[in-house]
């Protein structure tokens, strides 16, 4: 029993010492970084807050606060979007069961294609989309019936967090052109919009999972007495799925909040975000790690302290379906 609890000591000295280190090396003037190191405050150096002070009020105090803004708008906005409407798809894929036709499928793919190029051939992207609409219901009336094979509730969700699988540097190029071509580039419409659905297949992922674990007997009770689904849905089955949602709402929030290279690639200055601030600063002012430290940390300690407020409901949450079965 000691033995584990000198292993679990020592390997939270080393998990955390990244980040003591980080928060060290904010209070330090460049000479006392370039000269160290400097363990221990007011031991071995003499605490200042000039890299604070630069960053919060001097020169770089109206960027950090565009891009903090920037960072918490876009991330939480998105990491919202994509829960509610990946919660929903996931309740779905666990309480229903879909047969969509493959030529139905195989339309609407071809449908959006084609609103894609027309799109980047110069056609209002209204008009695109008019056009593709007209085009799937003509081809689901002919060509989409002579497909009779249909897929299931696995076969969906196998897609969905397929996509996820997909490396974003494959894509960036083709969504940058497209937000270019609409003039959203540099805006938060094109960074939430490129986040929920880089997110939404996490979100059904690990949602369905949770839902599976949810009896669906209580549900059934319900319907008995006369509930609705969507009271159901609401009074039932949304507060017993609270450490889902927590965990899974942090989950994404992360990945959304540390973004690097869709935010690089659609934002310039407007609409930029931390991590490509940081990056920028790097690369402009050189390793100039007194200020970088204090960036990096207005960045991470957010989301810190939401995670230490919400512990409880999160311990729960990442065990979902260890058990299971």
């Amino acid at each position: 029993m000691l033995a584990s609890y000198v292993l679990l000591f020592a390997w939270t000295i080393v998990v955390l010492l990244p980040l003591y280190w980080m928060v060290v090396t904010s209070f330090k003037l460049p000479v006392q970084v370039a000269t160290g190191p400097f363990y221990i405050p007011f031991v071995d150096f003499q605490p200042s807050l000039h890299a604070w002070q630069y960053i919060l009020v001097g020169d770089l105090a109206n960027d950090t606060r565009r891009n903090f803004i920037n960072t918490l708008v876009v991330a939480t906005i998105s990491t919202t979007l994509a829960m509610a409407l990946g919660s929903a798809a996931a309740y779905g894929l666990t309480r229903f069961h879909y047969h969509p036709k493959v030529g139905m499928i195989l339309c609407f793919v071809g449908c959006v294609a084609v609103a894609v190029v027309l799109t980047l051939l110069g056609l209002p992207a209204l008009f695109s989309i008019l056009i593709a609409i007209a085009l799937f219901v003509i081809l689901l009336q002919t060509i989409g019936k002579r497909f009779k094979r249909s897929l299931g509730n696995n076969d969906i969700a196998f897609w969905l967090v397929s996509q996820r699988i997909l490396p974003p540097v494959a894509v960036v190029i083709p969504i940058y052109i497209i937000f270019q071509q609409i003039g959203m580039l540099d805006t938060w419409p094109a960074l939430i919009i490129t986040y929920v659905a880089a997110n939404l297949p996490i979100v059904v992922w690990l949602m369905r999972d949770y839902f599976s674990t949810i009896p669906i007997e209580l549900e059934e009770c319900a319907a008995i007495d006369g509930a609705s689904r969507y009271r159901t849905f609401l009074s039932i089955v949304l507060p017993l799925a609270v450490p889902g949602f927590v965990a899974t709402f942090l989950f994404v929030l992360v990945f959304a909040w540390n973004e690097y290279l869709f935010a690089l690639f659609l934002t310039n200055a407007n609409a930029q975000t931390l991590p490509v601030s940081i990056a920028a600063q790097n690369a402009t002012r050189g390793p100039q790690w007194w200020y970088m430290s204090v960036l990096v940390l207005i960045m991470i300690l957010p989301v810190i302290f939401m995670a230490i407020l919400l512990e409880r409901y999160m311990a729960k949450g990442l065990l979902v379906g260890a058990v299971k079965g």
